[in-house]
């Protein structure tokens, strides 16, 4: 049976950004393949995406929030979260918790403290946690909503859990899960944001 979508409503008479955050230090991995599937999701409801994924987040410095000056890497980060009205994060599972590449992409959120959407605030966040393994990958999406909760964000209703050792993206239930995310991060935003420094 096909699937009826409704068709979205553009933000602010203009298509909604979805940022994606993740990836490893290895080109091609798992996550970052997972992450690249959810936006193309976003992207096919209408949305405008913007990967920054593994390399992006390899080069990042070291948040020191005592450094007033930020590189161009961590520029562009903090432009396209200000601008974005969704967000994807895909984090492989390093010991039950979030890679420290990936914690260290939001915690250069802090920067966006005083911003008129400070930090992800009104912003649906989809979630992807990739693990070698089921018990890791449940404790690792816990904290990561944890962590959106803590930046104001909401995560999606569905966040998803991969089990690398199964060669889940060959499998059509987990796409269809990494779709899924994307198309309700683009639900929301279409839903409820607002265009950037309008305020309602």
């Amino acid at each position: 049976m096909t699937e009826v979508q409704m068709p979205l409503r553009p933000v602010g008479g203009r298509r909604p950004l979805v940022v994606g955050i993740g990836g490893t230090g290895r080109p091609g991995s798992t996550t970052e393949r997972a992450l690249e599937l959810a936006l193309a999701s976003a992207e096919g409801d209408g949305a405008e995406v913007h990967l920054l994924g593994g390399a992006f987040l390899s080069a990042l410095p070291l948040y020191l929030p005592q450094h007033v000056h930020r590189d161009g890497n961590a520029r562009e980060l903090l432009s396209l979260v200000a601008r974005a009205d969704g967000v994807v994060v895909a984090s492989p599972s390093y010991h039950g918790g979030v890679s420290a590449l990936v914690k260290n992409a939001l915690d250069y959120l802090e920067d966006l403290r005083e911003d008129c959407r400070p930090y992800l605030d009104g912003r649906a966040v989809g979630c992807v946690v990739t693990s070698a393994g089921w018990q890791a990958g449940g404790a690792t999406l816990a904290a990561l909503r944890s962590i959106v909760h803590a930046l104001r964000g909401w995560p999606t209703p569905l966040g998803v859990t991969l089990n690398t050792t199964e060669r889940p993206l060959d499998g059509d239930r987990p796409v269809a899960q990494l779709h899924l995310v994307g198309r309700q991060v683009v639900q929301f935003a279409a839903a409820f944001s607002s265009p950037v420094g309008v305020a309602t």
